[in-house]
């Protein structure tokens, strides 16, 4: 992992990216804090061309996208119009559309995925899957992500590993960053944790207990292209949490190399 492949999933500054001044806002001082690239997801009915005008302008780089399951799976053709428009190759499939309750439907969903994800790839894209935890339900003795990946094509469905929900799914963000070698171009970083209720909470990357140094090792040698940063919920200033996140992954990447760390510009 190299720092200039740490991203920034802008779902976690959904509530500053409403319209395209905040989005300008927004932008400005995610770049100042340090990343130099985002995912878009969270954002408002802002224009294609506005979100581009908006990310170049300060020299922030658009990685990939979530775009909504239903048209990735039944209007792919949108899906690809956007991205070209976006000037970006992967987007994921968020969330489930459709939540299967038996075998046959999980295999179903698993081929439509497969179909949208060869139309993306034809068009010279990349459709990954973004799980939760609800994906380690089993079918048939399998988890439905067993399942997804296990069905599809790998150029088809790639995957998009979120560290946070597999760990709370039960499963080991370390062993999936393995399985998906060669198929794992996005990886989504946030920490599990548990809080003074004795409930799993998202934390900040570093403030937690998934072995970091571990699993940015088994993503590296996946192929992974971009290591994204989300947390859904923040203690308090979400900007304060992203800022926590790069400074433990730039200091992180920085022993992995051997080189100085270059520390993220403080917000305020």
């Amino acid at each position: 992992m190299h720092a200039s492949q740490i991203a920034l999933q802008l779902y976690t500054l959904r509530d500053r990216c409403a319209t395209a001044a905040d989005l300008a806002t927004t932008i400005a001082r995610v770049r100042k804090i340090g990343y130099t690239a985002v995912q878009i997801s969270g954002v408002g009915p802002i224009p294609e061309t506005e979100i581009v005008r908006i990310c170049r302008g300060e020299g922030v780089a658009i990685c990939a996208t979530h775009e909504p399951g239903k048209t990735i799976v039944e209007e792919p053709q949108k899906v690809i119009d956007r991205l070209g428009a976006l000037g970006c190759r992967h987007t994921a499939y968020p969330h489930p559309h459709i939540k299967p309750t038996t075998l046959d439907e999980a295999l179903a969903i698993a081929a439509q995925l497969d179909r949208a994800g060869e139309a993306l790839r034809k068009a010279g894209m990349v459709l990954t899957y973004h799980n939760h935890a609800l994906e380690f339900r089993k079918f048939g003795g399998r988890t439905w992500l067993d399942i997804l990946y296990s069905e599809t094509d790998p150029r088809n469905l790639q995957g998009e590993i979120d560290t946070y929900w597999v760990q709370t799914g039960g499963g080991d963000p370390v062993a999936w960053c393995r399985r998906l070698y060669r198929r794992l171009p996005l990886l989504h970083l946030k920490d599990y944790g548990i809080d003074d209720q004795n409930k799993p909470t998202m934390m900040e990357i570093g403030n937690g207990v998934l072995d970091w140094p571990a699993i940015i090792s088994a993503a590296d040698d996946a192929g992974t292209e971009w290591f994204i940063v989300e947390q859904d919920i923040c203690p308090a200033d979400p900007f304060d949490s992203i800022t926590q996140s790069l400074r433990f992954l730039a200091q992180l990447a920085s022993e992995r190399r051997g080189t100085p760390a270059a520390a993220p510009v403080p917000t305020r």
